[in-house]
């Protein structure tokens, strides 16, 4: 669709969001024949199918995939004659050598006064077989559809609907004259007023006077504009309703609309237990923080009875340990995705280590970069390996009572990501391999680096010590189960 204005492009787009009813409304299959540069003096290869749709109501006639063809010699002339005349153009084609013809219609989509797209209808010859009431009325509806897309007026100008949110013909549907009045019902669509509990005949009546909500067909009427609306019964029954206008480019109010009905009673079940089942999570991970903290608490008051020495810190410790791990479940409880923001738990950890330097120390820290959003599988061990590295930078980067600094960076693309604390302290002694090293902070990180992230860790002295953790990037919410790189 080169050459397009960007107005232009979304009204094809929104034409696309009713791809599905339209065929279904016509019995027929769809094409859509957009134009590149200088196709309205060009020929029929500056013509390509941007798009194609069968029915759910009849056969298809077009078989195999049309999308990226050009339009045939025969196929061309209505083509040419329904672009150039801003006028639907009927005949007869042959989508191939050999094949029995089929009727074809071509509908200029027109926006802004000029043709910018062509939606092409196959269908059958009908012979020997009368059509009934519900297939009349589904075919007119597709002409009125017709007509407002040659008059500029479909697809909606402020209509920013999905393909997936507008109900199928199938579904169910009714059409109201100018004064509101329902004037057909489909049987899909009596059923679904029967599951509202409505059993009068509504043929001639306006919603609202056999009990029913119509203020979605009232705004539709006012504005000339899409409205949706949902109709619940006294059984729990939910109903959407989706009113289409009728309207040409002179008039100020519809002449009718065409309304979509949809028992959606199952998928508002599904919303609600879905949202219950958010709650519950959110919930169960803020008990789990309140627990975690609770024996944070515990063990900082025990460590306060033992004696300064190992016991003492080591409780401590262990205190540290479980409070980063509460982090992460704060965070968690938060949001109803499984993912967090590392980012933000990073400076939470960062701030729990720097109201742990106590006076007359003193020692910065800085965080840069940017780790997204990470699965709690890896998140909650990654916090606590951060919360290592940050204490042992803390507690023996600065022995000798100088001021210090500690950086975290973070970054990830798509191959991994790293993490990677350093500090400007008194670095690593001589000789030190963390294979043989006695410290248990070190050998938690190192444990939980390889074997439950399957990640690396390197310790480099460089005018301090800087660990760096390297893990593969989780992609699409994956856990850590992942290879050594």
């Amino acid at each position: 669709m080169t050459g397009q204005r960007p107005e232009q492009m979304e009204h094809v787009r929104r034409l696309l969001a009713y791809w599905g009813m339209l065929a279904d409304l016509c019995f027929s299959d769809l094409l859509l024949c957009v134009a590149v540069d200088g196709a309205s003096e060009g020929g029929r290869d500056s013509f390509f199918v941007l798009d194609q749709v069968r029915p759910s109501t009849t056969q298809t006639v077009l078989v195999h995939d049309q999308v990226g063809r050009s339009p045939n010699e025969s196929e061309w002339q209505l083509v040419r004659s329904a672009w150039s005349k801003g006028r639907v153009a009927d005949g007869e084609v042959r989508l191939a050598e050999g094949r029995e013809p089929v009727r074809m219609q071509c509908i200029p989509l027109r926006y802004g006064g000029r043709t910018i797209a062509a939606l092409l209808r196959y269908s059958a010859f009908s012979v020997g077989r009368r059509p009934g009431e519900l297939e009349r009325t589904y075919v007119q509806l597709f002409d009125r559809f017709a007509g407002m897309m040659v008059q500029g007026t479909f697809p909606f100008a402020t209509d920013d609907w999905a393909v997936a949110d507008v109900p199928r013909v199938g579904d169910g549907v009714m059409v109201l004259d100018s004064g509101g009045r329902v004037s057909f019902a489909s049987p899909n669509a009596v059923t679904a007023l029967h599951r509202l509990d409505i059993r009068a005949n509504a043929t001639g009546l306006r919603l609202s006077e056999v009990g029913l909500d119509d203020s979605a067909v009232a705004e539709s009427f006012a504005t000339a504009l899409p409205a949706v609306g949902e109709l619940e019964g006294t059984s729990g029954t939910i109903v959407l309703l989706r009113c289409l206008p009728f309207s040409g480019s002179g008039e100020v109010r519809p002449d009718g609309a065409m309304v979509l009905v949809r028992d959606v009673t199952e998928l508002r079940r599904r919303d609600r237990m879905l949202l219950s089942k958010d709650a519950t999570i959110r919930e169960i991970h803020h008990r789990v923080k309140n627990n975690l903290q609770t024996i944070s608490s515990l063990l900082r008051l025990q460590a306060r009875r033992v004696s300064p020495g190992e016991g003492r810190t080591a409780l401590q410790e262990a205190e540290r340990r479980i409070a980063s791990m509460a982090v992460v479940h704060d965070f968690l409880a938060r949001d109803v995705a499984d993912q967090v923001r590392f980012d933000s738990i990073v400076r939470a950890l960062v701030h729990m280590a720097r109201e742990s330097v106590l006076p007359p120390r003193r020692v910065d820290f800085s965080v840069e970069g940017d780790a997204g959003d990470l699965p709690a599988g890896v998140a909650t061990p990654l916090a606590v390996i951060v919360s290592e590295l940050l204490q042992n930078a803390v507690e023996h980067g600065f022995g000798d009572g100088r001021p210090g600094r500690v950086d975290v960076r973070l970054a990830q693309d798509s191959h991994c990501l790293q993490v990677r604390v350093s500090d400007n302290g008194t670095g690593l002694r001589e000789g030190f391999r963390i294979e043989e090293s006695a410290s248990l902070g070190l050998t938690i990180v190192r444990d939980l680096v390889e074997r439950q992230l399957g990640g690396r860790l390197e310790l480099a002295t460089t005018g301090g010590l800087s660990a760096i953790v390297t893990l593969p990037s989780p992609q699409g919410g994956e856990a850590a189960h992942v290879q050594n790189g």
